[in-house]
């Protein structure tokens, strides 16, 4: 897996410039002019109080797309993630995970630091999946010495990958016949059903909870979702409050996440056509093994520890990507056709000026 890097000072972007092509991440993008009209328009209460009309459809909403009992707005993934381990865990309780997954290493620790829950990273395969014989082999045994196994968290998509169906649906009958509960990190979950084939709730129906995040692909501002059962999403209500989750009138927001759902799915096929193209345009040059994307992510590895030196080439050219060893270039609903295109001569001119 390529090295990423959330902060260096050579993805910084350059304010106000519109004519950039950020592909550093699918979160960079701008609220649509239709967007922004569906937020001025929405109809708001106090969501703490529950009386926030347009918030509290879009919780229908989208809990009955991924066939859930209940769901609850969050502020972000983050956020999502760490309520889910806080709803099925309690202090002493361990949960697995894989060691590049994101609730395990980009979130802070939140876990361990607010709830006393121990995290049990196993490798991940290329692919993103966890061994099965390796989850088998961390369910620790009901004893005093050990943390209880408690929770089974995969991710979907991870690293664009989209996860296996039948891995998805072994992992997870794995789990239940040895008494844990399953969390989905579906930040990109819509990603994978375009790029699969497979509807939203299919791949959801397997977990006790999904964590699915609006302000990615689908160009939202602002905006997770917490999806499980009733009892569950009453106790992420309340750890929501206790971490400052507690929003008042978000149907602002929400009225965003409801026009992303209505009008921004199916066009993911599109950033991950962007994508392939990307892969190929950089596919064969010197010093630089490209990853084929299955969706809307490209990781590309540079020979020579020249990676900063690279993108810092495609700053200068008006390029934005991540990454220091690897570079990561992320399709979404502000690049287009032509900013692609630009992106891959920007590379080549680079790959060209070493030979």
């Amino acid at each position: 897996m390529s090295t990423v890097s959330y902060g260096s000072a050579a993805a910084a972007a350059p304010v106000g410039t519109p004519d950039v092509v950020d592909l550093r991440s699918d979160t960079v993008t701008r609220p649509t002019a239709a967007m922004r009209a569906a937020m001025l328009a929405a109809p708001v209460g106090d969501d703490v109080f529950g009386d926030d009309p347009t918030v509290n459809a879009l919780q229908a909403r989208v809990a009955a797309l991924l066939g859930k009992e209940d769901a609850l707005f969050m502020a972000s993934g983050t956020q999502s993630n760490l309520c889910a381990l806080l709803s099925h865990c309690g202090r002493g309780d361990e949960y697995i995970a894989g060691n590049l997954a994101h609730c395990y290493r980009y979130e802070g620790g939140g876990g361990a630091v607010l709830g006393g829950i121990q995290p049990q990273p196993l490798p991940q395969q290329p692919d993103g999946t966890l061994r099965l014989e390796d989850i088998e082999a961390a369910i620790k045994p009901d004893d005093e010495h050990f943390a209880r196994t408690r929770l089974l968290c995969l991710e979907n998509t991870w690293n664009g990958n989209v996860l296996p169906a039948g891995y998805v649906e072994a992992a997870t009958a794995l789990a239940r016949r040895r008494g844990l509960a399953t969390h989905l990190d579906g930040a990109r979950l819509f990603n994978a059903a375009v790029a699969s084939g497979v509807a939203p709730g299919e791949i959801a129906r397997h977990f006790d909870s999904v964590s699915v995040c609006f302000s990615k692909g689908l160009g939202a501002p602002v905006g997770s979702m917490l999806c499980g059962s009733r009892e569950l999403i009453a106790r992420a209500r309340r750890v929501r409050k206790m971490v400052g989750g507690g929003m008042r009138q978000v149907g602002v927001l929400a009225a965003a996440v409801d026009h992303a759902l209505t009008h921004h799915v199916q066009r993911l096929a599109e950033d991950h056509a962007l994508a392939a193209r990307l892969a190929q345009g950089l596919e064969g040059l010197p010093g630089l093994a490209v990853k084929r994307p299955q969706t809307n992510i490209v990781f590309a590895d540079v020979a020579g520890g020249r990676g900063e030196a690279l993108l810092a080439h495609l700053r200068a050219r008006g390029v934005l990507a991540t990454g220091l060893i690897g570079l990561r270039f992320v399709t979404h609903l502000d690049v287009d056709a032509a900013g692609v295109e630009r992106a891959i001569a920007a590379v080549r001119e680079f790959c060209a000026q070493d030979n």
